[in-house]
């Protein structure tokens, strides 16, 4: 049985060896932005931050796309793949928001509640996602965790309009909002995997770097 155990060990692929899927480094290039905008967040420098939560997506975008093109994939190769995106789905499109959230609202104890339910609601919604998958052949049901920060990156443009104290609720509302729609039962369309959906993502990205990225000089 040992025997048995160690051939089978020695058959499968190394944990790192999935690192060289062109796939995957998309998602990892996506979870370092990421990290990127949660440093950001806890300095209270929301303009680098939004930065960083929209190349997350556009790296998220992108790993889909690579994948699609990548004839030589294996059914283990794509099962880690899915996996991999997964995961890092929660942190860049729940664990980065909460902690925008937490930051405006310097830390405030109250401001813990509004980042607990959409964290939750991101586990839950891939949860769901993971059993269920799509609605139909391109519909998801309730909104795509990618629109939390395709939304919040856009809703921060007006934050110059407002008091601290304003756009806080402002914030925490549209987190809650959010949050609600990720486990709506509402069906949604499939953005992503659509070359046009990705031009124009694209468009938004480099739009979106060049505002925030003026708002840093």
């Amino acid at each position: 049985m040992a025997a048995h155990n160690a051939q089978v060990q020695g058959l499968q692929p190394t944990i790192l060896s999935y690192v060289k899927d062109r796939a995957n480094q998309c998602s990892l290039a996506g979870l370092a932005c990421t990290l990127l905008a949660i440093y950001f967040s806890i300095l209270s420098n929301y303009y680098a931050a939004m930065i960083g939560m929209i190349w997350a997506v556009a790296f998220d975008w992108a790993d889909g796309l690579v994948a699609q093109r990548m004839k030589s994939r294996t059914d283990n190769d794509k099962t880690f793949g899915t996996q991999l995106d997964s995961l890092i789905d929660i942190v860049n499109y729940g664990a980065a928001p909460a902690i925008l959230l937490l930051s405006y609202g310097k830390f405030d104890p109250l401001f813990l509640l509004g980042a607990f339910v959409i964290l939750a609601a991101s586990g839950i919604r891939l949860s769901y996602f993971n059993t269920f998958g799509l609605s139909g052949e391109s519909k998801y049901t309730g909104l795509a965790l990618d629109n939390n920060n395709i939304i919040l990156v856009f809703i921060f443009l007006f934050e110059r309009f407002f008091n601290e104290g304003t756009f806080s609720v402002v914030l925490y509302a549209s987190c809650l909002v959010l949050a609600a729609l990720n486990v709506s039962q509402f069906k949604t369309p499939k953005l992503s995997g659509n070359s046009i959906n990705v031009y124009l993502l694209t468009i938004y990205t480099l739009g979106i770097t060049f505002l925030y990225g003026w708002e840093l000089i």
